[in-house]
């Protein structure tokens, strides 16, 4: 009962996190879990949470297009025309900066989490786990990966 307050404490500063990273004025409502990230998406999303997750994380504009899946100029042009993201690239922005986050918490570094992202894994085949975020699913596998080096669970 313990771990799981504590696991539940750690995600909701993760959350109070997420939001700042994005913008607090994008964000339109409070958020306590993942399905959250879909019920504000709903209600819409300004593509300035763009540039502030790009921002944060240290991100180039075309690696950015390549995790959200579309072309670089068409990320210009939704963030410049400041445009209200359709719900999927808002849910999919959400899972990458929880993601980013969960996996600096987890290697206890900015710089050791993205270098890992870009190293070949056997526990995916030996993909690398940046190549895994660009497919639907991918996200979620990164994730149980990241849980199981968390536990010390062979990875």
């Amino acid at each position: 009962m313990i771990e799981k307050r504590r696991k539940s404490y750690k995600s909701a500063g993760r959350y109070e996190m997420l939001v700042k990273i994005l913008g607090k004025q994008y964000i339109s409502g409070h958020i306590e879990s993942p399905f959250d990230f879909i019920s504000i998406a709903r209600r819409g999303v300004n593509a300035g949470v763009i540039n502030n997750f790009r921002n944060y994380f240290g991100l180039t504009r075309d690696r950015t297009a390549d995790l959200l899946q579309v072309s670089e100029p068409t990320l210009y042009r939704w963030t410049k025309a400041q445009k209200t993201l359709e719900r999927n690239y808002s849910v999919q922005l959400f899972e990458l900066a929880d993601l980013f986050l969960f996996g600096i918490e987890v290697l206890n570094s900015s710089q050791d989490f993205f270098k890992w992202l870009e190293l070949p894994n056997t526990a995916l085949g030996g993909m690398e786990p940046m190549d895994l975020l660009e497919v639907p699913g991918g996200i979620a596998k990164v994730r149980d990966l990241l849980g199981r080096i968390q536990y010390g669970v062979y990875s």
